[in-house]
């Protein structure tokens, strides 16, 4: 026999072998590797919440150890936010690591602090190896180019220096146009989410991803005798101006990156309106939004000083409790959008679908 022919069978069995070889470090070669392994089937299941003050609880108070100005932490994440309000079923944990005062960049992949604590995109790899998390709501986005916290305290310079024109004037145009810088910052961190989820062995279809916007905190039906340091010193322009223009427009930015990010959306922006702060003679359930609020302890410690109004115009405990348990009823549908409006009965309705785009818009 020839040696060709004696070998033959020896190099058909290396070609069979060596093809799924070459298969798989194609595939390595080029990222379509498979995913690494989720957590244990027998996880408990979890809904997590990233993102800025409104979501980690600014303005309700018990906020976690360590997050009320401990070693520089002022992030106030409270046990009594939103997101423990979204009656989940007592088999899901429900897992807040939102931040006040974060930008887009603090909730996405970076090697930047902020309060102290690393991205919350990092925090959130964590989790999803030890939970299977199910959904991550995520609301940020108001503290970037928007920068609503510093447009409300430029509103109230307005009132207090008693200007010609109030904030709104200037932001008429210029508005939209932070919001527009801000929407791809935003899918940034939406797109770290995901990739973070992905290293983690979770699919996009093995969890919801939700953006949720802002709702206004002060609108143009303040009580006169409240509109000043009291309570909400706006001008009544500025104050129409939030409640009408501001807060859907932050929504129309933000209804954008979730779409980028193929994420479900819930609109805030009118979810306020009735309920916003100085809207009533006592501060009671009616209202969902904290006034100007001034911690006069604090401003007996330096290091303390800087935030002692912290907490103002954020959703107080009541907001918290109104918006997570919308939150929940959304997130217990299969729909992509949806809104949380006034209802007759004093709470919030949920309307989703074309209702929700119509009901939303003011």
């Amino acid at each position: 026999m020839r040696a060709g022919h004696r070998f033959r069978p020896l190099r058909l069995v290396l070609f069979t072998l060596a093809v799924p070889i070459i298969g798989l470090s194609v595939l390595l070669s080029d990222g379509r590797a498979p995913l690494a392994p989720g957590p244990p089937a027998e996880a408990p299941h979890a809904v997590v919440a990233l993102g800025d003050s409104s979501m980690s609880g600014e303005g309700v108070g018990d906020y976690e150890p360590g997050t009320n100005g401990e070693n520089g932490n002022w992030c106030h994440r409270s046990n009594r936010s939103l997101v423990h309000h979204t009656a989940m079923t007592k088999a899901i944990t429900t897992i807040n690591l939102a931040c006040s005062g974060a930008v887009a960049r603090n909730v996405g992949l970076t090697d930047d602090t902020h309060h102290t604590e690393r991205s919350q995109a990092q925090r959130l790899a964590e989790v999803a190896r030890v939970f299977r998390v199910t959904t991550v709501v995520v609301q940020i986005g108001a503290n970037d180019d928007p920068g609503f916290a510093r447009t409300v305290t430029d509103c109230a310079g307005a009132w207090l220096l008693g200007r010609e024109a109030g904030c709104a004037a200037g932001l008429t145009t210029d508005w939209p146009k932070r919001v527009d810088r801000m929407v791809p910052k935003v899918g940034q961190a939406l797109a770290d989410i995901r990739t973070v989820m992905r290293k983690s062995g979770y699919q996009d279809s093995a969890y919801s991803l939700v953006v949720q916007s802002y709702a206004a905190p002060v609108g143009p039906n303040v009580l006169s005798a409240l509109q000043s340091l009291a309570g909400c010193p706006f001008r009544t322009e500025d104050l129409q101006w939030v409640r009408t223009k501001a807060v859907y427009q932050l929504a129309d930015g933000l209804r954008r990156a979730a779409d980028g990010a193929n994420a479900r959306f819930l609109d805030l922006s009118g979810a306020g309106v009735g309920h916003e702060a100085c809207t009533s003679a006592a501060e009671g359930k009616s209202e969902w939004f904290t006034r100007l609020t001034v911690n006069w302890n604090d401003l007996r410690h330096d290091d303390r000083a800087r935030h002692a109004m912290q907490e103002s115009f954020h959703p107080n405990a009541n907001g918290h409790e109104q918006i997570g348990r919308c939150l929940g009823r959304f997130l217990r549908t299969p729909e992509r959008i949806g809104a949380c409006v006034p209802d007759p009965a004093g709470g919030l309705d949920l309307v989703t679908g074309e209702a929700a785009l119509t009901r939303a818009s003011g």
